[in-house]
């Protein structure tokens, strides 16, 4: 069952955590006692026991299937039958908090089935359910949770009364970091926050790469990650950037959204939804002198979104990159472990012809953690120049000291 997600930036699950716990008496009485009678011992549903396990699972899965449809249409009464009144009442409230904030859809992406137990004309239910959320400003979050069941049987149906949440905790969403400056090592092939391609030694002009959203597992340690396409910032302080970015909480859960940056504003996000496994195109291009268009496209979803903005640039550079985005002064924030993630169709504009990216003469860049081991390696460019693949190591992922070279998508 889907509760309420709050944060900041992007909003977080809210539970009510508890566990059921089921009290055994003792099965020898003491002998000076009189026998007493004891109750009956709750039971595993087994195997052969179809019928009331069937029953059981049908509900709990009915009334998730009525949760989604009753954000869809904005109506509570779709889930009143599958629930008793109270537990109703609670499921109003959840999902009026749901819409106040900002939540487009939800959606049921699996259900794992734990122990059904039964004692009388009472069950519980342990089920594993992995979320996804949508809120309106494009930006997802999927989550994967212990739900703890409790289902009574009224007049020969079984209701769900209650639904805890043994194991979630909340994990406030990673905070933007302000800007600071960009820039990579003159002569040097390696960052402590971005692996990848950059290319300079021209006048760049446009900028163009696709990447698939990386998944992650769903009890992951906390950490971050950015994939993005971008002009300048190599040896400037101007960068125009945009691409996606993941932040797993540490809690059940990785938040993703796209996003729009230009050094020194912060970055912000765009309304383009994305979901993990998703191919996302993204190109910055210059249509008059410092009037610059960027566009994104979900190729899985057919979703679009564009924009023009105005920005100064030195046109020095251009880039394909995949971060660990820094907090300022904070240092780098810790590298998610977003196993390989794929680029292709890498192109530039330099000194106004269209090249990939071998033509544009990049060079690969390695990311280094704080005690100098390599965190993420860009592999060699694949034959058409235009594809490769950044591969996060076995490495930890230690926070730098003092301030990175970028915020939260420059390399340094």
């Amino acid at each position: 069952m889907k509760f309420l997600l709050r944060g900041v930036l992007a909003l977080v699950l809210l539970v009510s955590i508890g566990v059921v716990v089921v009290d055994r008496l003792g099965d020898v009485a003491p002998a000076t006692l009189p026998a007493v009678s004891e109750p009956a011992a709750p039971r595993v549903v087994a195997a052969q026991d179809q019928d009331v396990n069937a029953a059981i699972q049908q509900v709990i899965q009915r009334s998730n299937d009525e949760q989604v449809q009753a954000i869809a249409a904005r109506d509570p009464a779709l889930m009143s039958d599958t629930v008793t009144s109270d537990h109703f009442q609670e499921l109003q409230q959840i999902n009026q908090d749901l819409l106040d904030h900002d939540v487009k859809s939800i959606s049921l992406l699996r259900i794992e089935w734990g122990d059904v137990s039964i004692n009388g004309t009472r069950a519980m239910a342990t089920t594993f359910e992995t979320w996804r959320t949508t809120y309106g400003d494009g930006r997802t979050e999927q989550s994967r949770d212990q739900n703890d069941y409790v289902l009574v049987l009224d007049q020969g149906q079984w209701k769900i009364q209650a639904n805890d949440h043994p194991t979630t905790a909340s994990q406030p969403p990673a905070e933007r970091p302000a800007p600071t400056v960009p820039g990579i090592p003159d002569n040097d092939n390696t960052s402590h926050n971005w692996s990848g391609y950059a290319a300079t030694g021209g006048r760049y002009t446009a900028v163009t790469g696709t990447w698939t959203v990386p998944e992650f597992k769903p009890d992951g340690a906390f950490g971050i990650d950015a994939a993005w396409v971008g002009i300048g910032g190599v040896r400037s302080r101007d960068l125009i950037q945009a691409g996606t970015e993941q932040t797993v909480t540490g809690s059940g859960s990785t938040q993703y959204e796209a996003w729009v940056e230009m050094l020194p504003r912060a970055s912000r996000h765009v309304a383009l939804t994305v979901h993990p496994g998703d191919s996302v195109t993204v190109s910055i291009s210059e249509q008059s002198l410092n009037d610059w268009l960027i566009a994104f496209q979900n190729n899985t979803t057919g979703q679009t979104y564009q924009e023009t903005v105005a920005y100064t640039s030195s046109h020095s550079s251009a880039e394909w990159v995949q971060e660990a985005p820094s907090a300022g002064r904070g240092g780098v924030l810790p590298l998610s472990n977003f196993g390989t993630v794929q680029f292709s169709d890498g192109s530039a504009v330099k000194d106004g012809q269209t090249v990939t990216i071998a033509g544009a003469g990049a060079r690969p860049i390695t990311m280094l953690s704080a005690a100098n081991q390599a965190l993420a390696v860009p592999s060699a460019l694949n034959d058409d120049g235009a594809s490769f693949s950044v591969a996060r190591t076995d490495a930890p992922a230690t926070t730098t000291a003092g301030p990175s070279r970028g915020r939260g998508r420059r390399g340094g």
